[in-house]
């Protein structure tokens, strides 16, 4: 895609102008339909999501929005080591900072991010996409490196190391043993 091709919408698009936050705060839940779960499946790669729903609220403070809330879903991920989906349960609190984008290019130096600086999201145009933070939250949920049920007996029976093996202790209980 070339910088004039718009980008399509995000499947789980919720936007909400800051001009109807105002003083108040908002709570309200998302819902995510079959077609949106359906897109959010294959952008996130998994076999399939069944549920996602979220509680939420949201409140103006003077130089940022905050969206607390809590996010369940029911999908299935595949496992990492037999490639065997399975179901998958993700019930999560979330706290999320919206700030107005800015352009000023970020620096070249390396900066250290506490944990309440890992959860902010931009926003331009004067609206935030809810949605889109829940579909964010709901991917930052899942596991990386997803273990089915079957994952250790397939493991062994590829011949694959166990988590302790390859780890440095197991390293060196094997050059314990090579030595011994």
């Amino acid at each position: 895609m070339n910088a004039s091709t718009p980008l399509p919408p995000p499947e789980l698009s919720r936007i909400i102008k800051l001009s109807d936050i105002g003083g108040i705060p908002l709570a309200d839940k998302i819902m995510a339909d079959e077609d949106q779960r359906h897109a959010l499946a294959k952008r996130f790669d998994l076999p399939s999501i069944e549920t996602i729903a979220a509680d939420y609220r949201l409140e103006a403070k003077e130089h940022e929005i905050r969206l607390t809330g809590h996010i369940q879903s029911d999908l299935h991920q595949t496992c990492a080591i037999s490639g065997q989906p399975f179901p998958v349960r993700v019930d999560e609190a979330f706290d999320i900072i919206f700030v107005e984008k800015t352009d000023i290019p970020p620096s070249e130096e390396e900066i250290e991010l506490a944990a309440e600086d890992c959860d902010v999201i931009e926003y331009e145009s004067a609206q935030i996409d809810l949605g889109e933070a829940i579909a964010q939250t709901l991917y930052l949920a899942l596991d990386p490196y997803p273990r089915g049920p079957d994952a250790d007996q397939t493991a062994q029976k590829k011949g694959l190391k166990s988590e302790e093996e390859a780890g440095p202790f197991g390293a060196l209980s094997a050059l314990k043993d090579k030595l011994g």
